[in-house]
């Protein structure tokens, strides 16, 4: 009998704002996983409908099974962050200490914050709670990079790029390219596949 390559389940949270392209990414992400024969069930929880509002993919993967939509509270594997605080709050719940953190590290503020109703913690609070709540943290300026590129929301696909590099998932950029195929004229093809690769390098 041919022997089965060696699959493990993860769950994964990928969380933003709204406008950042969250959908967008986890779809991506799903479709290049389900091309490499995993089961991905998909959860989506959305905010405030606007632009702004809090935005969280739930990824549930599987070698051969559908799971419920929904990762339980402390059960999150991976967690990765459009936005910093967004990271943050998903890891306080869904984090548990052997979670992998991956977060842009620019500041999407609220209107809250931005009127002076509310307060937006530090980098180095948000820094310092990632490395209390998880195994490991990284944060990456994937807005920076997007905007040298000339559009911010192309983070989505920067981060992607990153997460891709860690090796935490099977992924890497002939599955993105496949993927993107699938929905992207050529010249958005490139501009992506160039947004891909500046998340790698982000993590070298």
């Amino acid at each position: 009998m041919k022997k089965r390559m060696q699959k493990t389940e993860k769950n994964v949270i990928l969380t933003g704002v709204g406008g950042q392209g969250n959908v967008l990414a986890s779809r991506a992400l799903a479709g290049m996983l389900v091309d490499a024969g995993y089961v991905v069930t998909i959860g989506e929880t959305f905010g405030m409908s606007q632009r702004g509002g809090s935005v969280m993919s739930h990824l549930r993967i599987s070698p051969d099974e559908v799971k419920s939509p929904q990762i339980p509270k402390g059960r999150a594997d991976i967690v990765i962050g459009l936005e910093p605080v967004e990271a943050l709050r998903v890891l306080a719940v869904y984090g548990n200490p052997s979670t992998v953190v991956l977060s842009n590290n620019r500041p999407v503020y609220p209107i809250g914050v931005i009127t002076g109703e509310l307060s937006y913690p530090s980098m180095e609070v948000i820094r310092a709670e990632f490395q209390r709540l998880s195994a490991s943290s990284r944060m990456i300026d994937a807005t920076g990079a997007a905007l040298e590129m000339g559009n911010p929301v192309l983070s989505n696909v920067i981060m992607i790029g990153a997460l891709a590099q860690t090796g935490l998932l099977p992924i890497d950029r002939k599955m993105f390219e496949k993927e993107m195929n699938k929905t992207l004229s050529a010249d958005k093809l490139a501009v992506n596949l160039k947004a891909f690769d500046a998340g790698v390098a982000l993590m070298k």
